[in-house]
C-alpha cells in the first residue's frame, strides 16, 4: 500500500460552479518516479494495434476508432508499468485510474486476482479514448474484467456534465459502482468505500453479473439486516486505521468542522452531502493537506506520537495531482479542464489545461529523468524541495505564492474564455492550445521567481554563520 493514493467526487450541485469534479492524487512507491503530461490524438480505421503490460504481459488488441484523449504516463514506463493516470477525453468524458482498493480474503478466497489480467498500468489506455459517458465507462471497463480479469484490487473514477461514478473492483472478476448524489461529495482512501447497495435502484448502482449470488454462495455478508459492499468485500485492520481511514476523517473535517467521528472508525461514510458548496480550490487544498490545525500534523506541534500516527494526504511520493472539471457553464467546446500538478500539491500550483487541444508545452510532455529546470516536473518538484527544508521560515511566503498563482489564473482563464467565443471548430482547438502554452509560460515565470527568493532566504538561514564584533 505503498503507493497508495487519495480521491474526491464531486456532483454537480455539490461544486461551486455546477461543475462536475472528480480529482486524485497519483501516489507511487518512491519520491522520484517522473512523468509527462501529453495528447494521444484521435484514431480512424486503426488495424491490429495492440497494448501490452509492462508489469504483468498482459496483451490485448485495440480498437480501430477512438477519440483524443490526454495522459499522465511514466516516463520509465518498461520498468514502472505506463499508467496513464487520467484524462477527458474529446467528448467530455473523465476517468481516473486508479485508486488501489484492497478485498478481503474470505472474498478473494473464492474469486482470486488474475495474475495476467488487465492490470491497472494498462486500464486507461484500455478504456477512456473509447467511452461516450461515464456510465457507459463504467459498463465498457465491466465488460473487460469479465473478459480479462484482474490482476489487483482497483477502483476507478468516471463523469461526465452529468453524473460522477466511483467504480470498485475487488476480485479477480466482481465489481460494484455506485453514481455520486449530485449535491454530495464523496472520499475514498484505499479501502472498499461504498456501503449499503440497492440492487432494485439501476440508476445509481451497477454491478458484476452474478455478485449477489456469489456472496450468498460463499456466505460472505456478515450483516443481519442489508447489503453493505464494505462489510462484505472490504478490509478493517490495523493499517487501515492508521493509513486510510484518517485520510477520510480528514477530508470530512476539513469539508464540515463540526464532524465528529473517530480518524480510525470503520464506518466513516463515503457520500457525504455539502455543508458548503466545493470548489477547485477546496479541493487543491484537501489533495495538498496533512492534517493542517490538527495535532496529527507532521508540520505542526503535537507530540511525536501524534505527529506520525497517521499517514497525510499530501506526500512527496505524489508525482502528480489532479483535478478533471466539467463545467456547465460554458459551451462544451471549452468547459473541459484537467487541472494538474506535477510537484507536491502542499506546495506547487494547480495548472489548468483547457482539453479541447492539440498538444502540451514541451515541459510538460517531455520529462527527462534528471533534474532539469525546462521541465515541469523537475521545476515545481525543485519549489516542493526548497519550501519543506525550512518549512517554519518559508510557509507564509509560498501560500502567498499559491495564493497570487490562483488569482492570476482565474483572471487568465475568464480573458480565455470571452475571446474563445470568436472561434469553432479546428479553429477554437488552435486557440485553446496556445492559450494552454501561454499559462503555462506565466505559471513558470512564476515559478521561477519563487524559486529565487526561496533560494535568497535559504542563504539567509545557514547555521553556518557566525558575526564578528567590529570592535575586535
Amino acid at each position: 500500500m505503498e503507493s497508495a493514493c487519495t480521491s474526491i467526487l464531486v456532483g454537480k450541485n455539490a461544486s461551486l460552479d455546477g461543475s462536475t469534479m472528480i480529482a486524485r492524487n497519483d501516489d507511487t512507491f518512491l519520491p522520484l518516479t517522473p512523468q509527462r503530461f501529453h495528447i494521444n490524438p484521435a484514431v480512424k480505421g486503426r488495424k491490429g494495434a495492440k497494448i501490452k503490460s509492462w508489469l504483468n504481459g498482459f496483451e490485448a488488441e485495440l480498437p480501430e476508432n477512438g477519440y483524443r484523449w490526454p495522459a499522465v504516463p511514466n516516463v520509465d514506463y518498461k520498468h514502472n508499468g505506463y499508467y496513464d493516470e487520467s484524462s477527458i477525453n474529446e467528448v467530455n468524458v473523465a476517468m481516473s485510474c486508479t485508486e488501489s482498493t484492497y478485498g478481503n480474503e474470505k472474498a478473494l478466497a473464492y474469486d482470486p486476482l488474475v495474475k495476467d489480467g488487465l492490470d491497472e498500468d494498462c486500464m486507461q489506455a484500455m478504456v477512456a479514448p473509447y467511452i461516450n459517458s461515464a456510465r457507459e465507462g463504467v459498463s465498457y471497463l465491466g465488460n473487460l474484467i469479465k473478459q480479462y480479469g484482474s490482476p489487483a484490487g482497483n477502483s476507478v473514477l468516471f463523469s461526465d456534465h452529468n453524473e460522477v461514478w466511483y467504480m470498485e473492483i475487488v476480485t479477480g472478476h466482481l465489481w460494484l459502482a455506485q453514481r455520486i448524489p449530485d449535491d454530495a461529495y464523496a472520499v475514498a482512501a484505499n479501502q472498499v468505500a461504498i456501503q449499503q447497495v440497492d440492487f432494485t435502484d439501476a440508476d445509481n448502482f451497477m454491478w458484476a453479473e452474478g455478485i449477489q449470488e456469489y456472496v450468498e454462495a460463499h456466505h460472505l455478508n456478515p450483516d443481519k439486516t442489508g447489503w453493505n459492499f464494505r462489510h462484505i468485500f472490504g478490509t478493517m485492520n490495523e493499517k487501515d486505521r492508521h493509513y486510510n481511514t484518517p485520510r477520510v476523517w480528514y477530508a470530512h473535517h476539513l469539508f464540515d468542522a463540526d464532524f465528529d467521528m473517530s480518524p480510525e472508525s470503520a464506518e466513516l461514510p463515503f457520500i457525504r452531502r455539502i455543508e458548503h458548496k466545493i470548489s477547485v480550490e477546496d479541493i487543491e487544498m484537501l489533495l495538498g493537506s496533512h492534517y493542517n490545525e490538527t495535532p496529527f500534523d507532521p508540520m505542526g506541534h503535537g507530540t511525536d506520537a501524534d505527529k506520525y500516527r497517521y499517514r497525510p494526504i499530501g506526500l512527496n511520493r505524489t508525482q502528480n495531482a489532479h483535478i478533471l472539471q466539467l463545467r456547465n457553464d460554458v459551451p462544451k467546446e471549452q468547459a473541459a479542464i484537467t487541472w494538474i500538478t506535477m510537484g507536491m500539491p502542499t506546495y506547487t500550483p494547480f495548472i489548468p489545461f483547457f482539453t479541447n487541444a492539440n498538444d502540451t508545452d514541451p515541459s510538460f510532455s517531455e520529462t527527462p529523468m534528471k533534474w532539469d529546470m525546462k521541465s515541469a516536473y523537475w521545476l515545481y518538484r525543485t519549489i516542493s524541495v526548497l519550501v519543506e527544508g525550512h518549512y517554519s521560515q518559508h510557509i507564509q511566503g509560498n501560500v502567498d505564492y499559491l495564493n497570487r498563482c490562483k488569482q492570476e489564473l482565474r483572471t487568465m482563464i475568464e480573458a480565455i474564455q470571452v475571446e474563445a467565443q470568436k472561434y469553432q471548430g479546428a479553429a477554437l482547438t488552435e486557440y485553446l492550445t496556445e492559450q494552454n502554452h501561454a499559462i503555462v509560460k506565466q505559471m513558470a515565470t512564476e515559478a521561477t521567481s519563487m524559486i529565487g527568493k526561496l533560494v535568497m532566504s535559504g542563504i539567509n538561514l545557514s547555521k553556518l554563520t557566525f558575526n564578528m564584533d567590529r570592535n575586535l
